[in-house]
């Protein structure tokens, strides 16, 4: 089982492993990460095999800093003024991969771009004292319910690496939002931690939706998904099925739930978005085959939300999440 330290001791021991091309699940603002060293082949193989992800779909490269990050991809001058504005923090910017980069060819699934974000806390200070860029997806089995604790970490990937850092609950609670500039175009390839009305505002320009093919993380159909089914947007609760509420008014049949969890009581969507993994999690243990969702409104953040709940709710494909 994975040795768990709190980030106040951990500093040396994730170091070591990363040093011996190990992975190490991190805390993030966003989520916990499953972290290896980006530029080392056998350390990003791990990270897809303690996953069982899917090797198309590419990895983020996280950095220390705009430093870093120049040596890593070609920055335009909006997407370097999108970094200046929100590292770190919860974006992440899909870029043309320099010619000079030395990262995997795993961690791009063999596109031309990459994706790389700062994140804050104990996962900038790693990367600084590391000296290298580290790939980390999110820290749990590949199409299933994100870890925003160190306990859903061990509980699903604990016996699969050797660290968990432990930095408590996850702020944000959603992974980061991923956007990508286009010949001045600025394009949403996956909503998150930030709202998309925040960024359009210090980019100066709106965001369009929609982009062929996977060109960065979280852009799979059936994604976030536990082992309950989900049914979205949901005006009923039938017999047997858990429910995962929002605001003060219920649905009808909501007494019979065999569980319910209320991501806020008062309707803050920045509050619902830190629950919603956490209480998805917690509405799959109750027994119930099917989690019903209270519609929850399509602005702010719910953008996110709703994408998670929606790939959540999709058709899976078990060829590829449970190899």
């Amino acid at each position: 089982m994975a040795q768990i330290l709190k980030t106040g001791e951990a500093m040396e021991r994730a170091l070591a492993l990363l040093e011996a091309g190990e992975v190490v699940a991190i805390p993030t603002e966003t989520v916990y990460g499953l972290a290896g060293d980006a530029t080392n082949g056998e350390a990003v193989a791990r990270i897809f095999e303690a996953k069982g992800r899917p090797r198309f779909n590419p990895l983020i490269a996280h950095v220390s800093g705009l430093a870093m990050a120049a040596g890593i991809a070609e920055f335009d001058r909006l997407s370097e003024k999108l970094a200046n504005a929100f590292w770190p923090g919860p974006l992440t910017l899909v870029l043309p991969l320099a010619g000079s980069a030395r990262i995997h060819p795993l961690v791009t699934a063999g596109l031309d771009t990459i994706a790389l974000r700062m994140p804050q806390g104990f996962g900038a200070e790693l990367i600084a004292r590391f000296g290298r860029p580290l790939a980390a997806p999110s820290a749990n089995s590949s199409g299933r319910i994100t870890s925003t604790t160190a306990e859903a970490v061990e509980a699903d990937l604990g016996g699969k690496i050797k660290l968990i850092v432990d930095g408590g609950a996850t702020q944000v609670g959603l992974e980061s939002t991923i956007v990508k500039v286009e010949e001045g175009t600025l394009r949403l390839l996956r909503p998150g931690g930030i709202a998309a009305e925040v960024i359009e505002a210090a980019a100066g320009r709106p965001l369009v939706r929609g982009a062929a093919g996977i060109q960065a993380p979280g852009m799979l159909a059936s994604h976030y998904a536990p082992c309950a089914a989900v049914r979205v947007g949901a005006t009923d609760v039938l017999p047997g099925e858990a429910l995962l509420a929002f605001g003060s008014d219920r649905i009808k049949g909501a007494e019979r739930a065999v569980a319910t969890l209320n991501l806020s009581p008062t309707g803050d969507l920045r509050e619902a978005a830190a629950n919603l993994f956490s209480h998805m999690q917690a509405l799959d243990r109750s027994g119930a085959k099917t989690i019903a969702v209270e519609p929850i409104p399509p602005s702010g953040l719910g953008e996110a939300i709703n994408d998670r709940l929606s790939r959540a709710a999709a058709p899976r494909d078990v060829s590829w999440d449970n190899p």
